[in-house]
């Protein structure tokens, strides 16, 4: 007899519907074919156990297993529970009408117990497209799941549970995930605030236009400035995640296998800070079988790079295309993947090794030449790429000791969420920019229109300071937030002056 079963390969962070047929025949072999890898030929053993635990025989004929369609690679233990569920089936062991009407996925323990797997939301989302009544998922996997609608998502502990579901032995119940709920708890979970922070009104406010516009920014200055603390505190100025993003996102953790077990979505923006011994596949992405890298976990939010000539070259130089494209591409020999990298750059670095060069105070003991040879490590073409470069002072005694507090966070968010709402008036018939920062060199014409004083203004920095054609564009870019921020239709010229500064690292203006 022949059975049919459901599933989904994740490849990406998309899924590709799988149709897992079993046939049960005269013979004592085992036979699995449709392209699974190691982990798919695995699960007879995983399965054999599993089902004997839960008190059925292993079929004592020839088992073929198909894995339709057979030119996509199966990869993982995901399949386990859908090829024991159709080799009961095909074996009269289980009746089949419920069968294709859902989803079963889930990795199977000796025991017979249900684990989890990734790719979870992916997998709902495809199921509710194409049409299935529901989906059977690990426990664990079942928070995710649920905040799909008009899809029945139930979890299990052990097959024993879908067998009796199956049977109609035993009623499962479905779950549902309240997504306003999850979105308002998530507004308040913000660890770090600005009001914290004493001094740096300069330094708030480069952060502020950075928020505004989804920015890149670079901060340089000397140990103990606040060049961490400021950074960690630029999530919590964010606008608020919309449903499309946090689902996107939430995609991304779950095929990643990075995704917490409490509340299933992702609500606030992600905030990655991976340490400088990071190899360039572990960035971007990659491996036998791609994987998101750092970049894409940071999608959305805010990817912070602390000490950042302390990265190997390699890695920083294959940032320079994902920063553009804002997606990465990772093609091998038998897959190529696309996974979304659409993030906030925002780096740190020291003046110099000693950390001292520009000090108030401390004198720098760095040799002639050390300075620019230490700001080389960072090639030309990717600080071309960060729109705003800030340099960061130390904090006086007296804004340190002063009592009076800044501005919180929620009130320079609210700013930054009317600047973005200006945006989204401005680019809604553009399809890809969302906020100025995405804005094309084509839309640069359109939207950043300069007047007389502003374009001498332009080409006199771009004499005194050698900038380069990529730089031109990032400071109209930077001048157009700012005047979103004063809700100005028109760029000014005070507007264009303040984004020219946000230049000052530039190579031909810094460290001599």
């Amino acid at each position: 007899m022949i059975a049919k079963t459901f599933g989904y390969a994740v490849q990406g962070i998309h899924a590709t519907p799988v149709t897992i047929e079993v046939n049960v025949s005269r013979g004592v072999h085992f036979f699995m074919v449709g392209l699974p890898d190691n982990s798919v030929k695995e699960s007879q053993h995983r399965i054999n156990s599993a089902l004997r635990a839960a008190g059925f025989k292993w079929p004592g004929t020839q088992i073929t297993v198909n894995l339709a369609p057979a030119d996509i690679r199966k990869e993982g233990s995901a399949y386990d529970l859908p090829i024991a569920i159709g080799i009961l089936a095909a074996n009269n062991e289980l009746p089949v009408e419920l069968l294709p009407s859902y989803i079963l996925m889930g990795e199977l323990a000796l025991d017979g117990s249900v684990r989890a797997i990734r790719g979870a939301l992916s997998i709902a989302l495809k199921a509710r497209e194409d049409g299935f009544k529901g989906i059977v998922l690990p426990t664990a996997n079942v928070a995710e799941a649920a905040v799909v609608t008009d899809l029945e998502v139930y979890g299990i502990n052990h097959i024993t549970e879908l067998v009796a579901f199956l049977k109609h032995e035993k009623k499962l119940t479905p779950i549902e995930n309240d997504v306003e709920a999850l979105f308002s708890e998530g507004m308040a979970g913000y660890d770090f605030d600005f009001l914290e922070v004493k001094g740096q009104e300069t330094i708030k406010r480069s952060l502020e236009i950075a928020a505004a516009g989804g920015h890149n920014v670079i901060l340089i200055g000397p140990p103990g400035a606040g060049k961490t603390m400021l950074s960690k505190r630029i999530p919590g100025i964010l606008p608020p995640l919309t449903l499309d993003e946090a689902l996107e996102t939430t995609k991304i953790h779950s095929v990643a296998g990075k995704l917490g077990k409490v509340s299933g979505l992702i609500v606030q923006r992600p905030f990655r800070s991976p340490h400088h011994t990071i190899s360039d596949v572990a960035l971007v992405g990659g491996g036998t079988n791609p994987q998101p890298g750092e970049i894409s976990l940071a999608h959305n939010g805010v990817l912070f790079l602390d000490e950042l000539p302390e990265f190997k070259r390699s890695v920083l130089e294959v940032m320079r295309q994902p920063l553009e494209d804002r997606s990465v591409n990772i093609s091998r020999a038998k897959v190529s993947v696309d996974y979304p990298a659409s993030f906030m750059l925002i780096a740190s670095m020291n003046p110099c090794p000693c950390g001292y060069y520009n000090h108030p105070e401390k004198d720098c003991v760095c040799a002639p030449g050390v300075v620019q040879k230490y700001l080389n490590k960072i090639s030309g073409p990717l600080l071309d790429r960060i729109d705003l470069h800030v340099e960061v002072t130390p904090v006086p005694f007296n804004d340190l000791h002063a009592q009076k507090s800044g501005e919180s966070s929620t009130v320079i968010r609210a700013r930054v969420i009317k600047a973005r709402n200006v945006q989204t008036q401005r680019f809604k018939l553009v399809e890809g920019v969302h906020c100025n920062a995405q804005m094309r060199t084509k839309d640069l014409s359109t939207f950043c229109e300069l007047n007389v004083a502003g374009m001498n203004l332009l080409k006199q920095a771009m004499e005194r300071l050698g900038l380069s054609a990529r730089a031109y564009d990032r400071i109209l870019k930077v001048a157009r937030t700012i005047a979103d921020l004063e809700f100005s239709e028109i760029i000014e010229t005070h507007h264009l002056a303040e984004a020219i500064q946000y230049r000052s690292l530039d190579r031909e203006s810094w460290a001599g």
